[in-house]
């Protein structure tokens, strides 16, 4: 992948990445929330961001392929797998990001790696992601010893033509963002840098049967409709993370 940076807030990192990755069938479900009620979840030195007042809750369904660390090839019974997200907005006062609630994936071992690498809440889950035509049929329960069970099971499609979110629209300021945060367990603060092309954004449509996936964070699954966007496929290249203090880099 050619990393052209002219769409991005930020230079990618000078160093080589890490990781690559394809992002496949994926859905973003934002609710509005009060930002108090996603704040106390955040260590020190991370503040949610928000959009006229309001913090934004996000749960993402989507498929990994081709996940691989750089020099490396692929390899099918690794490399690709069902992954659930449940996110929101967050700056450490000089970048924006994405922090992670928790990262629900169907293969242990990415698990035990992605948590001793990139220091995120990843727990291992038993998934099934199957398209019938445009309609993707997913499902999601959480195994992981020790965590609070978190399932999930919906159908989601694309409804509409491509799009490319504007700088200053909602749909921009959800997605279009270039690194993450996560903390350690002796409460250090991480950043990724991650770099991809800007989002091919679908309306869309979707329904959901069953979800405890919120309720982790304290929240029922909203009972407004959610703001649907869809993505077909995205390449992602990763760098490993590096400790934060004071929003500089160590």
């Amino acid at each position: 992948m050619h990393l052209s940076i002219a769409h991005r807030p930020w230079p990618h990192p000078s160093g080589p990445w890490a990781l690559a990755m394809e992002w496949h069938a994926l859905l973003f479900a934002h609710w509005p929330v009060a930002p108090a009620l996603l704040q106390r979840h955040l260590p020190p030195g991370l503040w949610i961001e928000t959009w006229d007042g309001a913090a934004y809750l996000g749960v993402v369904p989507f498929r990994m392929a081709g996940v691989r660390p750089r020099l490396a090839p692929s390899v099918p019974w690794i490399s690709a797998f069902p992954e659930l997200n449940l996110r929101t907005y967050v700056t450490d006062g000089t970048r924006p990001g994405v922090w992670f609630f928790s990262l629900d994936a169907g293969n242990p071992l990415a698990v035990e790696l992605a948590r001793l690498g990139f220091h995120l809440p990843y727990y291992t889950a038993q998934m099934r992601c199957a398209q019938l035509g445009e309609t993707i049929h997913y499902h999601s329960h959480r195994t992981h010893a020790g965590r609070p069970r978190a399932d999930l099971t919906m159908t989601y499609a694309p409804g509409g033509p491509v799009q490319y979110a504007a700088p200053g629209t909602l749909a921009h300021w959800l997605t279009e963002r270039y690194c993450l945060y996560a903390a350690d367990r002796r409460g250090n603060l991480w950043r990724g840098e991650i770099h991809h092309a800007r989002w091919p954004l679908q309306p869309a449509t979707a329904s959901f049967a069953h979800s405890t996936l919120t309720e982790t964070v304290g929240l029922p699954l909203p009972a407004t409709p959610p703001l649907l966007h869809y993505a077909h496929r995205l390449d992602v290249r990763a760098w490993l993370p590096e400790r934060v203090r004071g929003g500089v880099t160590m």
